[in-house]
């Protein structure tokens, strides 16, 4: 039996942790769906009853844009990433809003920074997780995926994950090393991703 398999990037979540691990080194990001591919597949065949994959057709790689964003950066993901094969991208524009930090100490709010007086920012990304979700369970619903890797240590997709596995399909997590517990704990199986760091280094 071959699964039809989606792949899905929480964008943000994963370069920052990618700069953090290789220094803000490259990321081959024409390899990413490959390498992503087989370390499903090696999963997949050791568990009972092997199964092939094959991926699907646009797959669905949303990723998020802060409101500061630059223009290279838009540019490179509309003009470069969303051409390759398989890869669909979505951007969503965080909408900054003002709002201080709450201390758990002293139970205090700071609106501002206490050595450049500077007001504090939020930028939400619930838009993203919205987005991927929704791709997530609709794709689910039209029976046109079998199984889904998710790239992301978002505990904020566990309730999407928990209800397409009620429905007998698979979320396969790939996530960094000593994150996202509680979404790794949901899903049908999961790998890290340090493990392929070496796989996706541009030379």
């Amino acid at each position: 039996m071959r699964l039809r398999t989606r792949i899905f990037v929480d964008f943000w979540n994963y370069q920052l942790n990618w700069n953090e691990r290789t220094n803000r080194a490259p990321c081959d990001w024409k390899a990413l769906p490959n390498v992503l591919m087989v370390e499903s597949k090696r999963l997949l065949a050791t568990a009972a009853g092997t199964t092939r994959l094959f991926s699907t057709r646009p797959s669905s790689t949303p990723a998020s844009s802060p409101a500061t964003l630059t223009r290279n950066l838009k540019t490179w993901l509309t003009t470069f990433i969303d051409r390759q094969p398989s890869f669909r991208v979505k951007i969503r524009d965080r909408r900054v809003r003002s709002g201080g930090v709450w201390c758990n100490s002293c139970r205090t709010q700071i609106a501002e920074c206490p050595h450049c007086r500077a007001a504090f920012e939020r930028s939400p990304e619930k838009g993203i997780d919205a987005a991927i979700a929704t791709d997530l369970l609709s794709l689910a619903w039209e029976g046109v995926l079998d199984m889904a890797v998710l790239v992301s240590g978002d505990s904020d997709f566990v309730p999407a994950v928990e209800r397409i596995q009620e429905k007998g399909l698979k979320v396969m997590n790939a996530t960094w090393r000593n994150h996202g517990h509680e979404l790794d704990h949901v899903c049908w199986a999961s790998f890290d991703l340090d493990s392929v760091v070496g796989s996706l280094l541009r030379e």
